[in-house]
């Protein structure tokens, strides 16, 4: 009985045992189970931050280039719309350095305001001349002396030569087209155009500037030349016919002798 006992208890003892341990296994089982979902959560989180991470970048980049794209094309709206104004309106010059064309330029332009309606510009840059009439007699004196005017540098005593031409007379007779340049100034004194520029036709004068090199300044539909010469307006005041009596019938005053009378004489 002693033995039986003892063996009960033995048994009972391992059964127990192994209830723990199975009990312990469950644990560790349900530990691990955890941690495997706890680890899966983790895992599936951040995949989903960094998935959300990416498409925010993306969207970010695409939103990037759509704003650079739309900045791109508004900019280059802006460049054609300053190029086709620029190219509509004269460019003006806002560099604030001086160049020996704006300075030209410039000086032109005061010397014009200066002297208006004397002078003009020509095909050089650096040559203005005098004005000419429109339409003059062959072979009379100009109105004024014909000027020529150098804005470059050209010696005292350079010759200065005009010639004269168009389509129909390629070289018009000329009378004291030469003169010297003095001080900038090559004056033409009692310069004639001679030969005639053509029926409705005009002249261009070529201006010569012996220097090395030559300049050669061109002046454009500069005067017509005919034979009569512009013809006067003809007056519009007619010439009334002498009339006998252009004064009027006038009255006389009374005659005094002619009061003592009796009567009176008819109209009085």
């Amino acid at each position: 009985m002693h033995i039986s006992a003892e063996v009960s208890s033995t048994t009972s003892n391992q059964t127990h045992q192994q209830q723990q341990q199975q009990h312990q296994q469950l644990q560790q089982q349900q530990h691990q189970q955890q941690q495997q979902v706890t680890q899966q959560q983790h895992t599936t989180a951040t995949t989903t931050i960094t998935t959300t991470s990416s498409t925010t970048k993306r969207r970010n980049v695409e939103s990037n280039n759509n704003n650079n794209s739309t900045t791109n094309n508004n900019n280059n709206n802006n460049n054609n719309n300053n190029n086709n104004n620029s190219s509509k309106s004269k460019p003006v010059d806002t560099s604030p350095y001086l160049t020996p064309e704006n300075l030209i330029e410039r000086t032109v332009d005061v010397l014009l305001a200066e002297h208006p309606g004397e002078l003009v510009k020509t095909g050089s840059p650096h040559v203005v001349c005098t004005t000419l009439p429109t339409h003059w007699r062959s072979n009379k004196t100009l109105p004024i002396a014909f000027k020529v005017l150098a804005l470059g540098e050209v010696m005292d005593g350079t010759i200065v030569t005009i010639r004269a031409g168009n389509d129909e007379n390629f070289c018009g007779e000329l009378r004291n087209c030469t003169a010297v340049m003095k001080n900038q100034v090559a004056k033409f004194n009692d310069l004639r155009f001679v030969g005639r520029s053509g029926r409705g036709k005009s002249f261009t004068l070529t201006i010569v500037i012996s220097t090395n090199p030559i300049q050669i300044a061109t002046y454009t539909k500069a005067i017509k030349v005919t034979v009569d010469g512009p013809r006067e307006p003809r007056s519009k005041v007619r010439h009334q016919g002498f009339h006998p009596f252009a004064f009027g019938p006038q009255r006389f005053g009374p005659d005094p002798l002619m009061a003592g009378l009796p009567f009176k004489l008819p109209g009085t």
